[in-house]
């Protein structure tokens, strides 16, 4: 959890009111966060000024910085209102070039005008900066942000991807003149790796870097890396120009909103944003940055009352949530749903239950109902279907003296697809972008990996081996929002001194046979109802030559017949990878078929 330090006075003098140490701290317990530390007797004796380090939920981006932590209480306190944020009409434009696609291919912006920062609020924006950057950025690899004087720029503004040697410009607190090989050098020293070395493993393997320039081709920074000198801001910039540049789009527009929503307190005009024009030239799209409107999300009445054990009116769920920054309105169609505003600031709202979540700090966890006032509350847990099958699976290899093993989901390419002689077509497995180590650059697209990895390590073990795993596989999806998904599998290997083939195919006939699922001989073609055959496929080259088959599922008469999974011996060449000198069979398939 983040920790986030202030300054203790400038704190309280935000709330209004002087507490005692046990005050904020229930305070805070009660809101759902944590004071850490207070700094105030180390603080005297060094003649500094005291400051409160509170922690924080991972996902409350709003609360990292003292402008969100006050604001938030005030509200949960019932001494402020939520802001409620404007946009005026845009004036410039930031033109995204098509190069950039091919390396932090999103964007976002925004303008503050007539802004007025002094000491303290100047910098209270540089360290949420740096915490978002630490925090939801991920130390700049997802997203990266840039603020500048817009008075010292040209506009409109440029996003573009170019040649290291063909960008040049003076970087923040510097004095000399860098091409971006020069800067990548520069910052790789071993006195910078703590600094700005820390991200440029990020671009620096790139033919191009983005860059965002102004009309007269300024270069105005160099992100994820630095700002340039000619567009730094001080404690007397008036107009500042927030760029924003990302992989991931979702992550581009919670931070320019955080910025925005904490800062624009400070404009001449509270709580107004000057948007930007995003002109994309790549995708196609226009759109006008940032989006300030409010999510709504329907809930329901009796399931907020019936997680905490109330019996609160609309009205009174509604007094609630409105501590927590979120409106809440009853539908005039449905008297059971209520209509919940979420506003910029509450990006972690994401499902109904963290409403719910909401709805009960407002109403104080001390103050929910105990024992028997909770009989209409649903605590009781119960498993997941998938994993009640994966039970199944467990004890029925188990009873058949199969010994489960729990591989690393990680593994290396090789493995996945050159060590078990197969292809790797680029459309089903998930890579990570800044692996470690050579062992964990994807994540397992089949059990098969792990389990022989396992072999190997117990190779000089008595024979034979029979080993299993029942576990989650992932496969990418671009249709997905989240662009992969997890699919449960089941695999077991027999290693001994003979393929063992007839036993691998036994422990298969156990497991369909505990599934109450018929072995159909004559493969399906007349026999009805459900049930499962094996076909010999030549196309399974992790198998030796005529000795590997892919099982076929129908789940129930009439049903298209589907492959579940594949068995068969091993291709010695497969073993001589793995380092095992020993013959082996192996079965996989897919456990979700069974839900």
């Amino acid at each position: 959890m983040p920790t986030v330090s202030v300054l203790k006075q400038q704190l309280f003098d935000l709330l209004g009111k002087n507490y005692t140490n046990e005050e904020f701290d229930e305070l805070c317990f009660e809101f759902g966060i944590e004071l850490d530390e207070d700094t105030t007797e180390e603080a005297l004796k060094n003649n500094e000024e005291p400051q409160l380090k509170i922690e924080i939920g991972a996902n409350r981006y709003d609360l990292l910085c003292i402008e969100g932590i006050a604001q938030s209480l005030n509200e949960y306190l019932g001494r402020a209102e939520s802001p409620k944020y404007k946009l005026t009409a845009p004036t410039t434009k930031l033109i995204v070039d098509p190069t950039v696609a091919q390396i932090r291919p999103y964007c976002a912006s925004a303008i503050l005008r007539n802004i007025k920062f002094d000491a303290k609020s100047y910098a209270s924006f540089i360290a949420l900066q740096d915490k978002l950057h630490s925090n939801l950025c991920r130390n700049r690899s997802l997203v990266a942000m840039g603020t500048h004087d817009l008075d010292t720029m040209q506009l409109p503004v440029h996003y573009r991807a170019l040649p290291p040697k063909d960008i040049k410009f003076v970087p923040l607190n510097q004095t000399k003149e860098f091409n971006g090989e020069e800067l990548i050098e520069f910052y790789n020293q071993p006195e910078q790796k703590s600094n700005i070395g820390r991200f440029t493993h990020i671009i620096e393997d790139s033919p191009v870097f983005p860059v965002i320039m102004d009309d007269n081709d300024v270069v105005c920074s160099l992100p994820p890396l630095i700002n340039s000198e000619h567009t730094k801001i001080s404690m007397d910039t008036r107009n500042i120009f927030i760029d924003i540049t990302a992989t991931d789009k979702t992550k581009a527009e919670i931070v320019v909103n955080m910025l925005v929503s904490m800062f624009s307190r400070y404009c001449d005009e509270p709580f107004t944003v000057e948007p930007v024009t995003i002109e994309s030239d790549h995708n196609g799209e226009s759109r006008v940055c940032p989006d300030i409107s409010e999510r709504v999300m329907d809930v329901s009445i009796k399931y907020i009352n019936s997680c905490l054990g109330l019996e609160q009116t609309p009205e009174e769920i509604a007094a609630c949530l409105k501590k927590m920054s979120l409106k809440a309105v009853s539908s005039t169609e449905n008297k059971d749903v209520m209509h919940v505003s979420i506003p910029i600031t509450r990006p972690d709202i994401l499902h109904r239950c963290d409403i719910m979540e909401d709805a009960a700090v407002g109403y104080g966890y001390n103050n929910l109902p105990k024992g028997e006032k909770l009989s209409n509350a649903n605590f009781i847990s119960t498993p997941l279907p998938i994993n009640k099958v994966s039970d199944i699976f467990r004890a029925a290899s188990a009873q058949a003296s199969w010994v489960e093993v729990l591989p690393l989901t990680l593994c290396s390419h090789d493995e996945n697809f050159k060590f078990i002689r197969v292809e790797d077509d680029g459309t089903k497995v998930v890579q990570l972008a800044n692996p470690k180590t050579l062992e964990y650059q994807v994540v397992r697209t089949t059990l098969l990996p792990g389990i022989l990895k396992t072999v190997k390590e117990n190779r000089k073990h008595s024979l034979p081996i029979k080993l299993f795993e029942t576990g989650d596989v992932v496969f990418k999806n671009e249709q997905l929002e989240r662009k992969a998904y997890n699919e449960r599998h089941w695999g077991a290997i027999y290693v001994g001194k003979n393929s063992g083939f007839e036993i691998i195919q036994g422990l298969l006939g156990k497991i369909m046979q505990t599934f109450r699922t018929n072995w159909l001989i004559d493969y399906g073609v007349s026999s009805s109802g459900r049930g499962y055959w094996i076909e010999e496929d030549k196309s399974l080259t992790t198998y030796f030559e005529g000795r590997g088959a892919r099982i076929m599922f129908r789940s129930k008469e009439g049903e298209q017949a589907q492959q579940i999974g594949h068995l068969g011996v091993l291709h010695p060449e497969v073993m001589n990878n793995f380092d095992i000198p020993h013959a082996a069979s192996y079965v996989e398939i897919n456990a979700e078929v069974f839900l």
